[in-house]
Protein backbone atom coordinates (compact mmCIF):
# COMPACT_ATOMS: atom_id res chain seq x y z
CA UNK A 1 0.00 0.00 0.00
CA UNK A 2 2.76 2.37 1.08
CA UNK A 3 4.68 1.42 -1.97
CA UNK A 4 2.21 3.36 -4.11
CA UNK A 5 2.59 5.97 -2.26
CA UNK A 6 6.54 6.31 -1.71
CA UNK A 7 7.20 6.02 -5.14
CA UNK A 8 9.56 8.87 -7.08
CA UNK A 9 8.07 11.04 -9.51
CA UNK A 10 9.69 11.68 -12.75
CA UNK A 11 8.86 13.89 -14.92
CA UNK A 12 9.34 12.50 -18.79
CA UNK A 13 12.66 14.87 -19.06
CA UNK A 14 14.15 12.84 -16.20
CA UNK A 15 12.40 9.56 -16.91
CA UNK A 16 13.61 9.69 -20.71
CA UNK A 17 17.28 10.61 -18.98
CA UNK A 18 17.14 7.17 -17.25
CA UNK A 19 15.81 5.50 -20.18
CA UNK A 20 18.31 6.37 -22.64
CA UNK A 21 20.94 5.87 -19.62
CA UNK A 22 19.91 2.76 -19.65
CA UNK A 23 19.78 1.47 -22.35
CA UNK A 24 23.31 2.83 -23.12
CA UNK A 25 24.49 1.13 -20.00
CA UNK A 26 23.27 -2.03 -21.19
CA UNK A 27 24.42 -2.08 -24.57
CA UNK A 28 28.03 -0.92 -23.95
CA UNK A 29 28.89 -3.54 -20.99
CA UNK A 30 26.18 -6.41 -22.93
CA UNK A 31 27.17 -6.13 -26.59
CA UNK A 32 30.91 -7.73 -25.79
CA UNK A 33 28.79 -10.78 -24.54
CA UNK A 34 26.48 -10.77 -27.49
CA UNK A 35 28.83 -10.82 -30.24
CA UNK A 36 30.37 -13.63 -28.50
CA UNK A 37 27.18 -15.67 -28.12
CA UNK A 38 26.71 -14.88 -32.00
CA UNK A 39 30.47 -15.55 -33.11
CA UNK A 40 30.40 -19.18 -30.92
CA UNK A 41 26.46 -19.95 -31.72
CA UNK A 42 26.64 -23.47 -33.59
CA UNK A 43 23.78 -22.30 -35.96
CA UNK A 44 26.68 -20.96 -38.55
CA UNK A 45 28.84 -23.05 -40.37
CA UNK A 46 31.46 -20.16 -40.62
CA UNK A 47 32.58 -17.97 -37.56
CA UNK A 48 31.02 -14.11 -38.24
CA UNK A 49 33.42 -12.58 -36.68
CA UNK A 50 31.18 -9.93 -35.10
CA UNK A 51 33.49 -7.42 -33.57
CA UNK A 52 32.61 -6.71 -29.56
CA UNK A 53 33.19 -2.93 -30.62
CA UNK A 54 30.94 -2.77 -33.01
CA UNK A 55 27.64 -1.64 -30.86
CA UNK A 56 26.45 0.90 -32.82
CA UNK A 57 23.36 -0.93 -34.72
CA UNK A 58 22.71 -2.85 -32.04
CA UNK A 59 22.21 -0.07 -29.54
CA UNK A 60 19.79 1.47 -32.47
CA UNK A 61 17.84 -2.19 -32.57
CA UNK A 62 17.56 -1.88 -28.60
CA UNK A 63 16.72 1.21 -28.69
CA UNK A 64 14.01 1.03 -31.01
CA UNK A 65 12.38 -2.13 -30.07
CA UNK A 66 12.07 -0.16 -26.27
CA UNK A 67 10.64 2.65 -28.16
CA UNK A 68 8.04 0.49 -29.09
CA UNK A 69 7.65 -1.12 -26.18
CA UNK A 70 6.86 2.23 -24.91
CA UNK A 71 3.05 2.04 -26.57
CA UNK A 72 2.38 -0.94 -23.97
CA UNK A 73 2.92 1.66 -20.67
CA UNK A 74 2.07 5.21 -21.79
CA UNK A 75 -0.59 6.85 -23.95
CA UNK A 76 0.30 7.75 -27.59
CA UNK A 77 0.59 11.41 -27.14
CA UNK A 78 3.17 10.74 -23.72
CA UNK A 79 5.15 8.36 -25.92
CA UNK A 80 5.48 10.85 -28.43
CA UNK A 81 6.73 13.43 -26.28
CA UNK A 82 8.76 10.90 -24.74
CA UNK A 83 10.34 9.90 -27.97
CA UNK A 84 11.05 13.41 -29.38
CA UNK A 85 13.38 13.67 -25.60
CA UNK A 86 14.83 10.49 -26.87
CA UNK A 87 15.94 11.54 -29.77
CA UNK A 88 17.48 14.76 -28.42
CA UNK A 89 19.11 13.24 -25.40
CA UNK A 90 20.94 10.37 -27.68
CA UNK A 91 21.38 12.35 -31.04
CA UNK A 92 24.92 13.62 -29.33
CA UNK A 93 26.16 9.88 -29.17
CA UNK A 94 25.93 9.21 -32.66
CA UNK A 95 27.18 12.44 -33.38
CA UNK A 96 23.53 13.36 -35.27
CA UNK A 97 21.20 16.25 -34.96
CA UNK A 98 17.80 15.56 -33.23
CA UNK A 99 16.10 15.03 -36.45
CA UNK A 100 18.87 12.93 -37.91
CA UNK A 101 18.56 10.85 -35.04
CA UNK A 102 14.61 10.36 -35.10
CA UNK A 103 15.50 9.33 -38.73
CA UNK A 104 17.75 6.64 -37.81
CA UNK A 105 15.02 5.76 -35.03
CA UNK A 106 12.56 5.63 -37.01
CA UNK A 107 14.11 4.15 -40.12
CA UNK A 108 15.24 1.20 -37.57
CA UNK A 109 11.35 0.67 -36.19
CA UNK A 110 9.94 0.78 -39.66
CA UNK A 111 12.65 -2.06 -41.09
CA UNK A 112 12.16 -4.09 -37.38
CA UNK A 113 8.18 -3.91 -38.42
CA UNK A 114 8.56 -5.16 -41.34
CA UNK A 115 11.22 -8.13 -41.09
CA UNK A 116 8.86 -9.33 -37.86
CA UNK A 117 5.01 -8.99 -39.52
CA UNK A 118 3.13 -10.25 -38.32
CA UNK A 119 4.00 -10.65 -35.30
CA UNK A 120 4.62 -7.42 -32.74
CA UNK A 121 6.60 -8.42 -30.20
CA UNK A 122 10.06 -6.16 -30.09
CA UNK A 123 11.59 -8.88 -28.67
CA UNK A 124 11.31 -10.98 -32.04
CA UNK A 125 11.82 -8.09 -34.01
CA UNK A 126 14.66 -6.87 -32.09
CA UNK A 127 16.12 -10.42 -32.84
CA UNK A 128 15.61 -10.89 -36.58
CA UNK A 129 17.09 -7.42 -36.70
CA UNK A 130 20.40 -8.15 -35.00
CA UNK A 131 20.69 -10.78 -37.52
CA UNK A 132 20.00 -9.25 -41.19
CA UNK A 133 21.63 -5.34 -39.27
CA UNK A 134 24.95 -7.84 -38.96
CA UNK A 135 24.90 -9.87 -42.12
CA UNK A 136 24.77 -12.96 -40.77
CA UNK A 137 22.74 -15.25 -43.44
CA UNK A 138 26.33 -15.30 -45.51
CA UNK A 139 27.41 -17.69 -42.42
CA UNK A 140 24.83 -19.95 -42.46
CA UNK A 141 24.52 -23.34 -43.90
CA UNK A 142 23.71 -23.24 -47.62
CA UNK A 143 19.56 -23.56 -47.00
CA UNK A 144 19.28 -20.55 -44.64
CA UNK A 145 21.88 -18.91 -46.52
CA UNK A 146 20.17 -19.01 -50.16
CA UNK A 147 16.69 -18.49 -48.78
CA UNK A 148 17.96 -15.46 -46.59
CA UNK A 149 16.38 -15.78 -43.75
CA UNK A 150 17.48 -16.64 -39.96
CA UNK A 151 17.85 -20.39 -38.83
CA UNK A 152 14.97 -20.45 -36.57
CA UNK A 153 17.20 -21.77 -33.83
CA UNK A 154 19.82 -19.29 -33.61
CA UNK A 155 16.31 -17.17 -33.20
CA UNK A 156 15.47 -18.70 -30.45
CA UNK A 157 18.32 -18.51 -28.73
CA UNK A 158 18.59 -14.87 -29.74
CA UNK A 159 15.36 -14.29 -28.13
CA UNK A 160 16.03 -14.93 -25.02
CA UNK A 161 19.29 -12.87 -25.10
CA UNK A 162 17.37 -9.48 -26.92
CA UNK A 163 15.05 -10.03 -23.84
CA UNK A 164 17.05 -8.94 -21.36
CA UNK A 165 17.81 -5.78 -23.27
CA UNK A 166 13.91 -4.37 -22.81
CA UNK A 167 12.88 -2.25 -19.84
CA UNK A 168 12.06 -4.51 -16.84
CA UNK A 169 8.77 -2.40 -16.68
CA UNK A 170 7.46 -4.18 -13.70
CA UNK A 171 10.20 -3.17 -11.65
CA UNK A 172 10.56 0.21 -13.22
CA UNK A 173 6.60 0.95 -11.59
CA UNK A 174 7.42 -0.39 -8.56
CA UNK A 175 9.86 2.23 -7.92
CA UNK A 176 8.88 5.23 -10.15
CA UNK A 177 5.75 7.37 -11.46
CA UNK A 178 5.65 9.34 -14.38
CA UNK A 179 4.18 13.25 -13.49
CA UNK A 180 1.75 15.07 -15.85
Amino acid sequence: MLGAILRKKLSDEQFTKMFVGLILKSTEEGFGDVAHLINEDNSFERKPNVHPDDDGKFTLIVMAGNMQVLYEHFDSNRVLRINSLIYQELAPVYGFEPEQMKKALTDYSHFMTRINHPSKKAVYAMSKALFYKYHLADYQSEYFRNKQCPNPLFLKRMDSVMAQFILNWEAFFKRYKLTD
